[in-house]
């Protein structure tokens, strides 16, 4: 291992699919080991993990980062947003965990927004109008689908909560992932008790609620990880939050993240409440605000398409008058859980690049839609939009934004960036610094930017209007289910 300039620290991002480690010197944010392993995401109605995959993963991971995760002083776990843990009095799952696309809940959604006053009063009180991955939808989906389960639930967690437990013994999370659960109140930054009395959630289930910058504890002896004893454990976050740690993002910076699900966020200093659920009003991981809005088809829905057609994902061509709108897993913005994809347009000469390219147009069309309502009013419009996630790096996405934001778009050079996130807040812990602040002498954001051009008015145009002609079509699965 090369010699580090300052202390070592430990940055952890568990996604959907898999769990990588990244050993950070905090002095410079020189990555120094890094390691990665996979867990598993069911298929069928439901969308469901082995919590103690995760924690396989993790240990896998640090023991590929040798002994240099040895030698950190702190440690971070950035997570998947809105999952729902089950533990019994042992600690161990009472069952899989639903994961934030799992859209079975879209019923109890519907429902609870209706009984606790409406969108306006759900917006006012969480920040947030909850769709089906909020994880209060998914505890009401338990209730009434899985009453023993429900029974033989003594703690309630997110994934980063679970895997920061089982790194210190105590159930600890932090007001970003907090703020996306629905029984969090973001007007009074506390566990909202009317809401968790209505779902029959008893509030001594749920983790204490970390403040930014405190310890959550130390790595507890009884592990096989290769941590010093002693070794620091910070809060932990959303991995929104965490990439925007990650970023050092200041107020008013839009970022665009390309992955399984797309989403559009930035910093702010208002608390939001956007009574439509297009924005959800999360809180960050340092005291300011994160709205954001998000999609559950992206890259996974994009590349599903290439692979129907038998296409490399970069096969796009130009020209196409044909509109694919790849809700291929329902969808959470529009609001469409039970919707499925959708084609028009189709002609002889329509050729398959340009169908694959109407699937990156559909992707990107409703994440563009909801970046003005992300931004604060007195936002700098001209302020290059920072693209990161699975699909940052490839020219079709970068062409696709470019074209129908009509903005510039930096890519940062930095991978990885919700582990650079929770190792920026691991480093924190040593330094006293804000996270963001640690982030921005890193210079994680630094990357080419690629300049504005003309908006395509006319493919936003037609997207929108298949979107809105099809609305019956598209709620006629919801109304079915």
């Amino acid at each position: 291992m090369s010699a580090a300039e300052g202390p070592l620290v430990v940055g952890v991002d568990t996604s959907t699919q898999s769990t990588k480690a990244l050993v950070v010197d905090a002095a410079t944010g020189e990555i120094v080991a890094s390691g990665q392993a996979p867990h598993t995401v069911s298929s069928g109605a439901g969308r469901e993990s082995d919590p103690r995959q995760w924690w396989d993963a993790l240990c896998e991971a640090l023991h590929q980062c040798g002994e240099a995760a040895h030698e950190a002083a702190a440690v971070s776990i950035g997570g998947q947003q809105h999952g729902l843990v089950t533990l019994d009095k042992r600690g161990e799952p009472v069952r899989p965990a639903m994961l934030w696309n799992d859209v079975r809940s879209a019923p109890q959604a519907r429902r609870l927004v209706e009984e606790l006053g409406g969108p306006k009063a759900w917006a006012e009180r969480t920040g947030s109008v909850p769709g089906a991955s909020f994880t209060v939808t998914k505890w009401a989906w338990l209730a009434e689908h899985e009453p023993d389960t429900v029974s033989a639930t003594k703690a309630v967690r997110l994934p980063h909560d679970y895997l920061t437990e089982r790194l210190t013994g105590y159930g600890t999370t932090d007001r970003g992932d907090a703020s996306g659960t629905g029984w969090w109140a973001s007007g009074t930054e506390a566990y909202d008790t009317e809401t968790l009395a209505h779902v029959g959630l008893d509030p001594a289930l749920l983790p204490r609620v970390v403040r930014p910058g405190e310890v959550a504890g130390t790595v507890r002896d009884n592990h096989d990880l290769p941590f010093s004893k002693g070794t620091l454990v910070a809060p932990g976050t959303g991995d929104n939050a965490a990439a925007a740690l990650g970023l050092g993002l200041r107020p008013g910076t839009p970022v665009l993240s390309l992955g399984t699900s797309g989403t559009v966020y930035a910093v702010s200093r208002h608390r939001p409440a956007d009574p439509t659920g297009t924005v959800a009003g999360f809180a960050d991981a340092h005291g300011d605000w994160l709205p954001l809005a998000c999609t559950l088809n992206c890259t996974l829905a994009v590349d599903r398409v290439a692979a129907l057609l038998g296409l490399d994902r970069e096969a796009v061509e130009p020209g196409t008058t044909v509109t694919l709108l790849p809700y291929l897993d329902g969808e959470r913005t529009p609001n469409l859980p039970n919707a499925s994809g959708l084609l028009h347009g189709l002609r002889h000469d329509t050729t398959p690049g340009q169908l694959l390219q109407a699937a990156y147009d559909g992707a990107v069309h409703a994440l563009l839609g909801a970046l003005d309502l992300v931004l604060d009013e007195d936002a700098d419009r001209t302020t290059p939009l920072l693209l990161i996630g699975g699909g940052a790096r490839g020219a079709a996405w970068q062409q696709t934004v470019r074209r129908l934001s009509g903005r510039p778009v930096q890519v940062p050079e930095a991978g990885e960036l919700v582990a650079l996130g929770a190792a920026a807040q691991a480093a924190g812990l040593l330094t006293g610094e804000d996270p963001a602040a640690v982030a921005r002498r890193w210079n994680t954001a630094a990357g080419p930017v690629l300049e504005a051009v003309e908006r395509d008015e006319a493919t936003l145009a037609r997207i929108s209007g298949v979107l809105s002609d099809a609305a019956p079509l598209l709620e006629r699965g919801t109304r079915a289910r």
